[in-house]
């Protein structure tokens, strides 16, 4: 008859026995702990909290006292952005959904596209690779300000480099074109913020081409493979993690941040950036501390911090083999 073999009953620490033991590391971990604290989690409650109040100019002074009105900043959001009715702030910042929509899906196109090939350029040998890696990055390392105030003279309407260029060297235009107002803002801010993004891009890619193994290139070639079968079928399969890093940081940066606020400020000389080229977290923060209404920007931050941690929970899982076999 077969006997059961008994199970060794070990004694586990106890949780004072285990901060004792790890308390070396617990020390080491402590302040970056208390850091999230301080800059992230108390924050965000105490955003929380007062998106539920009506906090504005009058109630000001109560701060955290201020009358409870539960979910109506919530409720007058979303219903206002579904039926396209409610005040100038709810229009105003369903308009800058939109255009934040746009504006992050043709800069993730045109950032990973060019960066990706200016990578593979970057990742041939030739005379002279390290100076175009190191110009390559003068972009990036220009400041944001800056950036835009050079912008700002590339799209004047008479004396612009781009309809000089336009008008004058290549005539495919008759009229200088008047970059900076109505529709034309969108462009005249999605090319800054491209050729602004696409160093950074590039250099996550070349890292990501450099640690793919040669010997997959020289046996592919071995096999007859020509240099799109090698770029389909080695290159982009294994240079996923990068690519989903990227896509990750342009749109978690450009729709559910800042994005390239600094350019557009400079680039248009005000932080009211017109209808067409206003994004979503600028016409938050700019609706919240120009009309004092506080309670609304709470809950309009909140509904976005929400987004940005659905999307980041949905990238990860759709990427997240990918991520593992890196």
């Amino acid at each position: 008859m077969a006997t059961t073999p008994t199970r060794t009953l070990t004694h586990r620490p106890g949780i004072i026995r285990r901060a004792r033991r790890n308390r070396i590391a617990y020390a080491f971990i402590a302040p970056a702990v208390l850091m999230m604290l301080l800059v992230h989690v108390i924050p965000s409650v105490q955003g929380i909290y007062m998106s539920l109040l009506d906090l504005r100019q009058a109630t000001l002074r109560q701060y955290l006292g201020a009358p409870s009105v539960g979910l109506e900043h919530y409720q007058d959001i979303i219903t206002g952005f579904f039926s396209g009715r409610g005040g100038a702030n709810i229009r105003g910042l369903s308009q800058a959904t939109r255009n934040a929509l746009w504006f992050t899906i043709w800069l993730n196109v045109g950032t990973i596209g060019l960066g990706l090939v200016l990578a593979l350029l970057l990742n041939r040998k030739f005379r002279g690779r390290g100076l175009a890696r190191t110009l390559i990055l003068l972009p990036w390392v220009v400041p944001s300000f800056v950036a835009g105030l050079i912008w700002r003279f590339v799209w004047l309407q008479r004396g612009g480099l781009a309809n000089q260029i336009l008008v004058d060297w290549l005539g495919i235009v008759d009229q200088p074109i008047r970059w900076l107002l109505l529709e034309n803002t969108r462009w005249a801010l999605l090319i800054p913020a491209i050729w602004r993004s696409v160093p950074f891009t590039a250099l996550l890619l070349l890292a990501g081409l450099q640690v793919i193994p040669q010997d997959l290139y020289e046996a592919a070639r071995v096999d007859g493979a020509n240099a799109w079968h090698r770029f389909r079928y080695i290159t982009l399969p294994l240079l996923k993690p990068s690519l989903a890093i990227t896509l990750m940081f342009g749109i978690v940066f450009n729709l559910f941040g800042f994005g390239p606020f600094n350019i557009a400020t400079s680039m248009f000389g005000s932080t009211n950036h017109g209808k067409y080229a206003e994004l979503v977290v600028p016409a938050i923060a700019r609706q919240t501390f120009s009309n004092q209404l506080y309670g609304y920007g709470a809950a309009a931050s909140v509904l976005v911090m929400t987004l940005a941690m659905v999307f980041v929970i949905l990238w990860y899982r759709v990427f997240r083999d990918t991520l593992r076999a890196e």
